[in-house]
């Protein structure tokens, strides 16, 4: 079976197609010189494979990185390419909570590229995920740097919601089953096998991290002026828009109502220590981390290019 991956070089795609065989994957993303909402190159670059797993997706806009021309253009292109070419099955990873009408550009423009995918006449299927952390995450990675930069940790609202965070592992084993034609339903939600209080999962964070911070509860409008700041001045936002809207209600339950796959197939394992251990970033937030007021760096470069594939990753962080 030949796979094309959109996003292939981001945080869930790079994952998924290091268990894939190389001599049968076809990696599309700006870094191979291919651009999402380009049908022509999309369905050349799509030739003789048989599914598409479409993973590119953006957790905040970045010039004309747009949530409408990544997530619906994009996706209308990857549909459109996928029919031209001959592709047998579409795989596309979304939003847990993606929904219409809901005052989130982030959470429609996901929904929309769900109903494309629905409408496209093509064998698919929809995986709506919740958090995924792990090596090369933002959940993780973002909230270790940050306790080990700042004495004091921020926690959402004073009303604690819960989240159902995914290892890249589990994520990967639901998007090979929905790949090879395993998982029976069009849609389905993929959750962590543990539920848990957001500030209990950042707290846990940082207690591997080898962290005691003082946490401090702030309103949810905080955190959303935090975020608006953050997309000003860092290169990678602590925490983004989109991001804060996910933390302020919670990202535990799917919306609306999607089943979850088969039991053997669903995801398993805990928000564990030995899992938090193995995606620890090295280092602290430094001045490298913030936007310089004329210019941009080599490193302000490779992140911003490395904004264009994310998945559905975690708030701090397909």
């Amino acid at each position: 079976m030949r796979v094309a991956i959109t996003g292939g070089t981001g945080f869930v795609g790079r994952h998924l197609a290091e268990r894939l065989d190389p001599a049968d994957t076809v990696i599309v993303s700006r870094r191979t010189g291919v651009a999402i909402d380009g049908v022509e190159a999309l369905a050349e670059a799509f030739a003789g494979c048989d599914v598409v797993a479409h993973c590119a997706g953006i957790n905040r806009e970045l010039g004309d990185q747009t949530f409408d021309r990544v997530h619906v253009a994009g996706t209308r292109a990857v549909v459109e390419a996928a029919r031209r070419a001959g592709v047998q099955r579409i795989v596309l990873l979304s939003f847990l909570r993606a929904r219409p009408d809901c005052g989130s550009p982030y959470h429609e423009s996901k929904w929309a590229a769900e109903e494309l995918v629905r409408n496209s006449g093509l064998p698919h299927t929809v995986l709506k995920s919740g958090m995924i952390y792990g090596p090369g995450d933002h959940m993780v990675d973002h909230v270790t740097r940050a306790v080990r930069t700042w004495p004091v940790f921020a926690t959402v609202g004073f009303r604690e919601r819960t989240v159902r965070p995914v290892p890249v592992d589990d994520a990967v084993d639901v998007l090979l089953a929905a790949i090879e034609g395993r998982i029976p339903e069009p849609t389905v939600a993929v959750m962590g096998a543990e539920e848990l209080p957001l500030g209990t999962a950042v707290r846990r964070i940082a207690r591997v991290a080898g962290r005691r911070p003082l946490y401090l509860p702030v309103p949810v409008a905080a955190i959303r002026a935090l975020a608006w700041v953050a997309e000003r001045t860092m290169v990678v936002p602590l925490v983004a828009r989109a991001q804060a809207r996910m933390l302020a209600e919670g990202v535990s339950a799917p919306a609306p109502w999607a089943p979850e796959p088969p039991e053997n197939i669903r995801p398993a394992h805990p928000f564990s220590a030995e899992r938090i251990r193995a995606a620890l970033p090295a280092g602290r937030f430094t001045r490298a981390d913030f936007r310089r007021p004329r210019g941009r760096t080599t490193r302000d470069a490779g992140r911003a290019r490395s904004l264009r594939v994310t998945g559905p990753s975690s708030p701090a962080r397909g």
